[in-house]
């Protein structure tokens, strides 16, 4: 279709002509005031989710840098070996093995995590141990605080979309309904005139 055709396809509800009818109209209207109402609200909310969602869990960080414990673990066992050494892919790979660990009660402990492949035993391993002596992760950085508040903003402008979307798909059922009520209607009326026998 010419580009310049599109406009007249994308207004016809709006332009005059005689198989135009009323509803055809209101849900033009409908539809241009829905989406005006979800231009204006998606970004407030937007700011707002993503303001809740950073509150939050910067105060979880908060929270987790006072009560997790960065300490060094000894490894039990040699770690296994990757098949490749050297490879790009041993640099990422990392295997389950048992380390010993004094908990924030100053027992020793024993608990299984991921270590680089290759490690003898005895080596020193990075973890962090929660306030219940388990292992468990590191606090949440800034950067995944900004990441996860952005998804909650995401989140609340694909919502206030949907939400707008659903309320015009019901609003065009509606007044479909409609016109077919009152199409059936005058063919009930019209419908002798034509069926008869003259």
């Amino acid at each position: 279709m010419p580009a310049h055709g599109l406009p007249r396809v994308a207004l016809w509800r709006w332009r005059r002509n005689p198989l135009r009818r009323r509803t055809d109209r209101i849900q033009g209207w409908i539809g241009l005031a829905v989406l005006l109402v979800v231009l204006s609200v998606a970004p407030a909310a937007a700011c707002l989710a993503g303001d809740a969602a950073h509150r939050h869990y910067a105060a979880i960080a908060q929270l987790q840098s006072l009560t997790r414990q960065y300490t060094t673990a000894v490894l039990v066992h040699d770690a296994p070996r990757h098949p490749e050494p050297g490879s790009a892919e041993e640099k990422k790979t990392r295997y389950e093995a048992t380390v010993r660990f004094t908990g924030p009660d100053g027992r020793p402990r024993t608990a299984r995590t991921e270590v680089r492949p290759g490690l003898p035993a005895g080596s020193g391993v990075p973890v962090w141990v929660g306030p219940d002596g388990h292992l468990t992760d590191p606090p949440l950085t800034a950067v995944q605080v900004r990441g996860r508040s952005k998804g909650w903003a995401v989140i609340a402008v694909l919502t206030v979309g949907v939400t707008g979307a659903v309320i015009n798909a019901v609003a065009g059922l509606v007044l479909r309904r409609r016109n077919l009520a009152a199409w059936e209607a005058a063919w009930a009326e019209t419908a002798p005139r034509w069926t008869s026998r003259s």
